[in-house]
């Protein structure tokens, strides 16, 4: 057999474990340390050593944990019930005030966690239950919680957008700046549809009565200074410093987990077992993502090595296919990977195999992140695997059922492909911020995971590791 035919086997076989349910990070390494071994003998040893100190001493990495840890702490400081009942009051004059509310939470909890399964989950059981009992339709108050619950994987700091940077050599900071705007513009789009429907469709979203709309301006001010502007401020901080250049990623993702661990003091939720809880989660978060970039990087290079990445170009590039259309063909590849597979496995895994294709079709590897990032918001909401249906699911009343829920989040699965669509014709919602604030040719520098060539792999001197005491 020979390395080509070699490669193409991993490939297909990888896929065929993880399809039976085997844990990913470890057959991806039990994949690339077998055909490794196949194909270039002992050295795959030498390999496995290489990227493992290389992923151990990231500094782009450093920022996961404290991101997460941030989000775990916020999550479990009951700030989400203060700031959906302070944005209900604020929005009960607004058609669809529950839905418009419950968004809005989303978008703003969204930055700050990306964590999708918490957000989902908390607002199916604070703010599913308020819709029902005002009598929303089921599918609207369904979609409306899994769509919102999504917005963490584009909106900045997305823990998606940090591990595509280190994949793919793209400054994270940049990144943050091209998201800014898609992420506000697709909320923005949910919050129109919340709207629209419940103008045309009043049955669907009734408002709310009388006693519950007409509340006090100084209680409304009140409830937003003691929920919305705290969190609101933290999170400002937190990217202000990062997108201005006065902090990076990882120093700013520090400052914003001491200052959620402040806050939930401020109010009264911080307790040891809490911090406990949170640390715990934070570290199996991060442990997984290590050991798939391990994972990953050695299938990756024993993949290229075998001849088996240029394989796959020489195909594509064989095909009659112009910037839009690898473009299409791309982002189809990647909605379908959505259904079986976690976000963080496609932009480990099967990402980088398209990266060494955008130069030749002339594609901005930040302009591909972002639209990427847009895309992976359906691989949630689509049937048959749409995690963020089962998340609901899972703490929905048991009337609540599963077809419902995967009805409502129908309608908002076109509108992120719109959003994408618009994306694609309207390329300054992704490059106006970052030219504005960096310049096309300046700003900071990409700070990345060295990935191996195509072709092979580069033997490199592994620094020597201190002494144990």
């Amino acid at each position: 057999m020979s390395d080509a035919a070699l490669g193409l086997t991993q490939l297909l076989l990888f896929l065929f474990f993880i399809m039976l349910g085997f844990p990913i990070a470890f057959t991806l390494m039990a994949m690339g340390l077998f055909f490794g071994y196949l194909g270039m003998g002992e050295r795959i040893f030498d390999l496995l050593i290489q990227r493992t100190y290389a992923v151990m001493s990231s500094d782009v990495l450093i920022s996961v944990p404290l991101f997460v840890f941030m989000g775990y702490i916020i999550e479990r400081a009951n700030i989400l019930d203060r700031l959906f009942r302070a944005l209900q009051m604020a929005s009960g004059n607004i058609p669809g005030s529950l839905a418009v509310a419950t968004l809005a939470t989303c978008a703003l909890f969204a930055t700050a966690t990306g964590i999708v399964g918490a957000v989902v989950t908390l607002m199916g059981l604070l703010a599913f239950p308020a819709m029902l009992r005002a009598g929303y339709d089921v599918k609207l108050a369904a979609g409306v919680v899994c769509a919102g619950g999504c917005l963490g994987i584009l909106i900045p700091p997305s823990i998606m957008l940090i591990l595509y940077g280190a994949t793919a050599g793209v400054s994270v900071v940049q990144l943050y700046a091209a998201a800014f705007l898609p992420g506000l513009f697709l909320a923005s789009l949910y919050v129109a549809y919340a709207i629209g429907i419940a103008i045309l469709k009043p049955e669907v979203a009734p408002r709310l009565p009388p006693d519950q709309v007409n509340v006090p301006f100084g209680v409304i001010l009140l409830n937003l200074l003691t929920s919305f502007f705290p969190l609101a401020t933290l999170i400002a901080l937190v990217l202000g410093a990062i997108l201005m250049g006065l902090a990076t990623p990882s120093e700013a993702a520090a400052m914003g987990s001491l200052g959620a661990i402040i806050l939930a003091i401020a109010y009264r939720a911080f307790t040891w077992d809490k911090l406990k809880e949170s640390v715990f989660l934070t570290a199996r978060t991060s442990a997984m993502v290590c050991w798939l970039f391990i994972g990953s990087f050695i299938f990756s290079s024993v993949f290229g090595y075998l001849g088996g990445q240029s394989v796959v170009e020489e195909f594509v590039k064989n095909l009659p296919l112009n910037t839009f259309t690898f473009m299409v063909l791309a982002q189809a590849i990647i909605f379908i990977l959505g259904w079986p597979l976690e976000w963080t496995e496609i932009i480990i895994i099967f990402v980088p195999i398209f990266l060494p294709l955008l130069d030749d079709f002339g594609v901005d590897p930040l302009f591909f992140g972002i639209l990427i990032a847009l895309n992976l918001q359906t691989s949630f909401l689509s049937p048959p695997v749409a995690m963020s249906a089962f998340y609901l699911k899972g703490v929905a009343p048991r009337h609540v059922r599963l077809e419902d829920i995967f009805r409502g989040c129908m309608p908002f699965i076109f509108i992120v492909v719109l959003t994408m669509l618009l994306v694609y014709l309207f390329p300054p919602l992704v490059t106006w911020l970052p030219d504005l604030l960096y310049g096309q040719a300046s700003g900071p520098p990409p700070i990345s995971i060295e990935a191996p060539p195509p072709g092979g792999f580069v033997e490199e001197e592994i620094p020597p590791l201190p002494p144990l005491r």
